[in-house]
C-alpha cells in the first residue's frame, strides 16, 4: 500500500483515520526522556520527542512517525505506568495510550472536558484531573473508560472554582492544587473518591512537590495584576506530612511569576523557574540559590517555560519555548548548574516524562 492508501484501527481506535505509514526503524534506547511538545494552541500540532541521556540522540516526533496519527491540540503532561505511557492531550480532551519500548498506539481514554494530569491510585483506577469541569474524573486504565467522578466545584459564581491541577499522594489522601482563579489545595480520600478537607494558601498555587519527609511544598505564583480575581505577592508555602497548617518560607516580589516547583530524586533539594532557575534546600532556613541565569532577561512569557529533575541523576532539563512559534530548545545541566547538552524539540516544550 502507498502513502495515500487509508486504514482504520480496529477496537477503541477505530474511528481515527490514520495514513498507513512506513515505521521508522528506529533503535529505541531502554531509558530515555519523553519531551512533551504542546505546539500551537488550536492548531493540533502537539508533539512528543525523545532523548537518550547517553547517547545524546534525540528522536523527533515520535508519536506521529510511528503511528501516522497527529497527537493532538496541545499536550499538557505524561505519566508512565507498567511500561506504558499516557499523554494528556488538553485541548482535544483525551488521553493517548502508548507503548514506551516501541511509540506503537494502544488505546485511549475520551470523554474529559479539559484534562490536565492523570495520576494512578492502582493498575485499575486512576484520577484524571481538569481545568474546566469542576471534577476529576475517575478512569479504568484497563477499560480505558471514564467510570465516575469526584465533584470539586464551590458553586462561586464569579469565578469558575475548583479547577485541579497536580496530583501527589500522601497515605490514601490525594492532593490537588487549584490554580485558575484559586487558592486551595483540595484533599480527596481516595477510598471513597471525595473530597474531605481543603487547604487554603496563596493565590493561583501552580506547583507541588513532596519531600523527603512526606512535607508537601506549594508554590503560589500570586495572579496576574489587573486580574479580576486580584492579585498579591507570591509564595513558597510548606504543610507538614498530614498536617493542614500552612508555613510561607518565602515571599516572592509581587509582579514576578514563580513556575515550576520541582525536587531532586533524594527529596532533599527544591528546584523551580522564576525568570531564573533558583534551588532551595528542604531543611535550609537561607533564601532560595539562584542557580542557573535565563537568557531572556525581563522576559516572562518567552524562554525558560519547563523545568524538571532527572530523578536518578539530579541533573536539570530545562525547556525554552522561545517564540512558541519555531520548534524549541532543551538545555542539559547537572545537579550544580553546570551545561551538559543541548537538543531541539517540537514547538512549545512544557514537560518532561523520564523512562527509567
Amino acid at each position: 500500500m502507498g502513502l495515500s492508501t487509508l486504514f482504520f484501527i480496529t477496537g477503541c481506535m477505530k474511528e481515527e483515520l490514520l495514513w498507513d505509514l512506513e515505521q521508522p526503524a528506529y533503535d529505541i534506547p531502554d531509558k530515555g526522556i519523553f519531551v512533551t511538545n504542546e505546539g500551537n494552541f488550536m492548531y493540533g500540532n502537539a508533539s512528543l520527542t525523545y532523548y537518550d541521556p547517553e547517547t545524546r540522540e534525540v528522536l523527533d516526533d515520535v508519536f506521529f512517525n510511528t503511528n501516522g496519527l497527529p497527537l493532538g491540540d496541545v499536550a499538557h503532561s505524561m505519566t508512565i505506568h507498567d511500561s506504558l505511557g499516557y499523554v494528556v492531550i488538553n485541548n482535544s480532551g483525551r488521553i493517548y495510550i502508548f507503548n514506551t519500548s516501541t511509540f506503537e498506539l494502544v488505546g485511549k481514554i475520551t470523554g474529559l472536558t479539559s484534562p490536565r494530569y492523570m495520576h494512578f491510585i492502582s493498575d485499575t483506577k486512576a484520577y484524571v484531573s481538569d481545568l474546566y469541569a469542576r471534577s476529576i474524573a475517575v478512569v479504568n486504565p484497563i477499560s480505558r473508560e471514564v467510570t465516575g467522578s469526584i465533584p470539586v466545584g464551590n458553586a462561586n459564581r464569579e469565578f469558575y472554582q475548583h479547577s485541579t491541577e497536580q496530583m501527589l499522594q500522601y497515605d490514601k489522601y490525594i492532593y490537588t492544587n487549584c490554580w485558575s482563579y484559586d487558592k486551595q489545595v483540595l484533599v480527596i480520600d481516595s477510598e471513597t473518591d471525595r473530597v474531605v478537607d481543603s487547604i487554603e494558601v496563596l493565590k493561583q498555587p501552580n506547583s507541588m512537590q513532596l519531600d523527603r519527609d512526606h512535607a508537601l511544598w506549594v508554590l503560589c505564583d500570586g495572579g496576574e495584576e489587573g486580574s479580576p480575581y486580584g492579585s498579591e505577592a507570591g509564595g513558597l508555602l510548606k504543610i507538614g506530612a498530614g498536617s493542614r497548617e500552612v508555613q510561607i518560607v518565602h515571599r516572592f516580589v509581587r509582579g514576578e511569576r514563580p513556575m515550576n516547583l520541582e525536587i531532586n530524586g533524594r527529596g532533599d533539594t527544591l528546584y523551580y523557574l522564576n525568570g531564573d532557575i533558583f534551588r532551595f534546600a528542604v531543611d535550609g532556613s537561607g533564601e532560595p540559590e539562584l542557580l542557573i541565569e535565563s537568557p531572556y532577561e525581563g522576559a516572562s512569557m518567552a524562554g525558560f517555560y519547563g523545568l524538571d529533575v532527572d530523578p536518578l541523576s539530579s541533573e536539570l532539563y530545562v525547556a525554552d519555548a522561545i517564540d512558541f512559534v519555531q520548534r524549541g530548545m532543551v538545555y542539559r545541566f547537572t545537579s550544580k548548574g553546570m551545561p551538559v547538552d543541548t537538543f531541539r524539540t517540537g514547538i512549545a516544550p512544557g514537560g518532561f516524562c523520564f523512562n527509567f
